[in-house]
């Protein structure tokens, strides 16, 4: 059976244009952004530092991409993942990332390994864990992230009361060498899970960062509470 003209031609030049809308740096940290929940423009536009203007545009390829969904609630509008397996293609992204680039690699021991040498817990087995109630869950993102969906039974430590939150939970019975406390944040680059863990060791408690984050969770079909 023979093939149409210019078919696979036509097929690549359609995921090329998926990989163009990964190409900046601005577009990845909307696709974190959003993938906590549901975000307005102008929202989007805040949290990665963007104008509202240079937001749109981003926002406009990512969904001509079919990466990103959205809806409108009178002059506003709201954004979306497409689906759990844009989560999986950032995750395979920086999976190749880690494998294939020396700049990553670098940036990953500056910036994490440095500060936690311990192997994160994947997260099959925190939720065996959770199940089992051996363990401390803290989602250590803002408050409006936590409140669109976390962890089964996770507590919640906002960046902004972080060392409040910590002096308060090592001095309460869940920091005790027999309990272990697993934070978790916006994804494997989050470093807010880095330095609650960091914090946490200072002060005695025995912790530990989960190996991904709430996005990854949520495509990987593991429950999840609202």
């Amino acid at each position: 059976m023979s093939q149409p003209p210019n078919f696979k031609s036509e097929v690549f030049t359609q995921l090329a244009r998926i990989a163009h809308a990964l190409s900046t740096p601005g577009r990845l940290a909307l696709i974190e952004m959003v993938a906590q929940g549901e975000r307005g423009v102008e929202e989007l536009a805040r949290l990665t530092g963007m104008s509202i203007a240079n937001a749109s545009k981003h926002l406009a390829e990512l969904r001509q991409a079919g990466l990103l969904s959205a809806r409108k609630e009178g002059l506003r509008v709201y954004h979306t993942l497409a689906g759990p397996d844009v989560v999986v293609l950032i995750s395979a992204l920086r999976h190749i990332a880690e494998d294939r680039n020396a700049e990553v690699n670098q940036l990953i021991r500056t910036f994490v390994t440095s500060r936690d040498e311990l192997e994160p817990i994947p997260a099959t087995e925190l939720l065996e864990r959770v199940q089992a109630g051996l363990v401390t869950v803290l989602d250590v993102r803002p408050v409006e992230e936590y409140a669109a969906g976390h962890l089964p039974r996770a507590i919640n430590m906002p960046p902004d009361r972080l060392a409040e939150c910590i002096n308060k939970l090592a001095n309460s019975s869940d920091c005790h060498k027999d309990q272990e406390i697993v934070a978790y944040c916006r994804g494997p680059y989050c470093l807010f899970s880095v330095e609650a863990v960091e914090r946490l060791r200072e002060k005695g408690c025995c912790a530990r960062r989960l190996e991904d984050g709430f996005p990854e969770w949520k495509a990987a079909g593991l429950p999840v509470e609202v």
